[in-house]
């Protein structure tokens, strides 16, 4: 069986101070900054920064706080969750990851997605009617660019390359990942670039994913395309025990999900409905032991080789998003090999 890789991600939610009001966003990038230092000490694989453009998240420019994590860190991939590579151009986004990819002695390994909110479509000047033709035109030069020095280019949505070298050229390969919420189309499109899928599950049993998975397979065979590893993202939250997780998260899952889904126009969120994702969806809430057993279970049941839990849910606060971390990396992750490895056996 190949190794399972164990990441965490986070969308630097503005947290709550001990007094309990929210705190400035300086002081969350500065948090989120320790906790990705914690999460490299203890031997966590990867840390994903989700890029937002909203009072709620304070991370807009992920890569400047991965240069960051990078000085402090020595092993961790660095990555997002994801770049909103749709309003973003492909080639100062390759140039960042590239720099970091050096700075970091290759532990780039970025995300590319569309994101799940639309703020940065009127505030970079772009139109969402050009939603998927901007991203498949940017997706399509960065998987370019990814792989070759020099590069010739066009497309509907910016100016074309000709022959052209973008620098910091590689100095050695770097993994890319494109972030998926569900559509076969995604999955192909994928699979065509010749990238690394990642499933965001973020409702639901991870289980219905499965027919995903084999269509990756299927188009990855009639594609031509190598079979890379597949990776899934998922909220969660551990605690020393089942009941301490579920306390200590509802009222910041409530309040995030309460503002978005006014937004949205969502009907309200309960206690039954969160408790009930908890039990049997993509929630993976609860002691160490039943976090492990819950990822093992999307690991055997998917087929999958890589699970970043998202760990921050709303404002809490920094203490216990250090100790979640802390439980993930010390006793949630050997617990994960070990039941994978009891299959084996």
């Amino acid at each position: 069986m190949t190794p399972i890789s164990l990441g965490l991600d986070t969308f630097g939610d503005v947290s709550h101070a001990a007094d309990g009001k929210l705190q400035s966003m300086d002081v969350t990038l500065r948090e989120v900054l320790d906790q990705a230092t914690l999460a490299d000490e203890i031997g966590i694989d990867f840390i994903g920064l989700g890029e937002h453009h909203r009072a709620d998240f304070a991370i807009s420019a992920p890569e400047i706080v991965l240069a960051a994590i990078a000085g402090r860190t020595r092993r961790i991939k660095l990555g997002t969750a994801v770049t909103v590579l749709s309003t973003d151009d492909p080639v100062r986004v390759f140039q960042r990851f590239s720099t970091l990819h050096a700075l970091s002695n290759g532990r780039a390994e970025p995300i590319l997605g569309r994101g799940s909110f639309t703020e940065s479509y009127p505030l970079f000047g772009h139109d969402l009617n050009d939603y998927e033709q901007l991203f498949e035109d940017r997706l399509d030069l960065f998987a370019q660019l990814s792989r070759n020095s020099t590069v010739t280019w066009s497309g509907k949505t910016r100016s074309p390359l000709k022959n052209q070298q973008v620098f910091p050229i590689l100095g050695q390969p770097m993994t890319v990942w494109v972030g998926v919420g569900g559509s076969p189309e995604s999955v192909v499109r994928v699979v065509r670039h010749d990238l690394q899928l990642m499933l965001a599950i973020i409702g639901g049993d991870a289980a219905r994913f499965a027919p995903y998975i084999d269509l990756y397979h299927r188009a990855c065979a009639q594609l031509g395309r190598p079979v890379r590893p597949v990776g899934v993202h998922s909220p969660g939250f551990v605690a020393e025990t089942d009941e301490a997780a579920q306390e200590l998260l509802w009222p910041h899952y409530a309040d995030m999900f309460g503002r978005i889904g006014r937004e949205r126009g969502w009907p309200p969120v309960t206690r039954e409905k969160f408790l009930a994702e908890v039990q049997h969806g993509a929630l993976y809430v609860g002691s160490p032991e039943t976090v492990a057993r819950k990822i093992a279970k999307t690991v055997r049941t998917l087929g999958i080789q890589r699970f970043d839990m998202k760990y921050s849910t709303g404002p809490m606060p920094h203490k216990d998003l250090m100790s979640c971390i802390r439980l993930y990396g010390e006793r949630v992750i050997p617990m994960v090999q070990d039941l994978l490895m009891q299959e084996m056996a």
